[in-house]
């Protein structure tokens, strides 16, 4: 599978889960683009949702990555190497954009960055199936 339909996958399911919350969202169309998903919550607060989407388990690139606002997060979705098994639910982790930095992986040469699923596992469990901000 591309990475393309993975990325799209993942942008539908975060979409799909929001629905499921009863946040007001949509799908901002392009392919280079920083600002995947609008959602604005139950209450009327605005946020940006940039999704990343990994087949595997190993790093979510994130090489273009900019911090937009107080407002914009970060959902990082692994589809565990079974995206084609839909009984396998993906792991999600949904950050504020502001913290991960904490996350951050740079290779050694400085020419590529990401977070690590191992690494959100050991040290960022509370951001995981992290829906709360959008109830707000």
């Amino acid at each position: 599978m591309s990475n393309y339909n993975t990325n799209l996958a993942s942008e539908f399911y975060v979409l799909s889960m929001l629905n499921r919350l009863g946040a007001n969202c949509l799908l901002t169309l392009g392919n280079k683009k920083a600002v995947d998903i609008l959602v604005e919550s139950k209450k009327g607060k605005v946020f940006t949702i940039d999704v990343k989407g990994l087949e595997g388990t190993t790093i979510f690139p994130l090489d273009n990555f900019v911090i937009k606002s107080k407002s914009h997060f970060l959902a990082l979705v692994s589809f565990l190497n079974k995206i084609k098994n839909p009984e396998t639910l993906p792991e999600i982790y949904i950050l504020p954009a502001n913290k991960a930095e904490d996350f951050m992986y740079r290779n050694p040469g400085g020419t590529r960055q990401g977070i690590q699923l191992s690494r959100l596992r050991r040290d960022g469990k509370k951001y995981k199936d992290n829906w709360k901000f959008f109830l707000k």
